[in-house]
């Protein structure tokens, strides 16, 4: 059994510092907050493998470039702000964990993991995208527009 218990000294409930990002990864960030920002479900959607996995919260999975432009449409616009906490890769799959806020909000609402693949030399593409709120959503201000 693997149990997670905080750092000695860190506080539970601790802000995770900011992980630096090599430029291949910190641009599937900022290519995803863009998209996001936008509105524009059909970026968001290049910017997953051909037979990824979207994973929210209180949403069944969704599977497929298409199936996932079709869940962003309308639902993707905002101030969003992704940072990465810890990353690791290898030649075809890595992954990132992070956190994320809308706008000038002073604290991150949510977290997420994107698992990411690619052919070799090729750029990173996000295979599943699993987020969840730190709260339960009717405690959560609206985000700022």
């Amino acid at each position: 059994m693997l149990v997670a218990s905080p750092l000695r000294g860190q506080s539970p409930l601790a802000e995770l510092p900011y992980a630096a990002l090599p430029a291949e990864l910190d641009r599937v960030l900022r290519d995803y907050e863009h998209a996001w920002r936008a509105g524009d479900a059909t970026a968001l959607a290049s910017l997953f493998a051909e037979d990824g996995f979207i994973l929210q919260s209180n949403r069944p999975p969704v599977r497929g470039r298409s199936a996932i432009q079709a869940a962003y449409e309308g639902q993707a616009v905002g101030p969003l702000q992704l940072r990465a906490i810890a990353f690791a890769t290898g030649d075809t799959i890595g992954y990132i964990i992070g956190t994320y806020r809308y706008g000038s909000a002073p604290n991150d609402i949510g977290k997420f993991t994107l698992t990411l693949r690619r052919a070799p030399g090729e750029p990173w593409l996000i295979y599943s995208d699993m987020d969840n709120l730190n709260t339960t959503p009717g405690s959560q201000r609206p985000p700022e527009q």
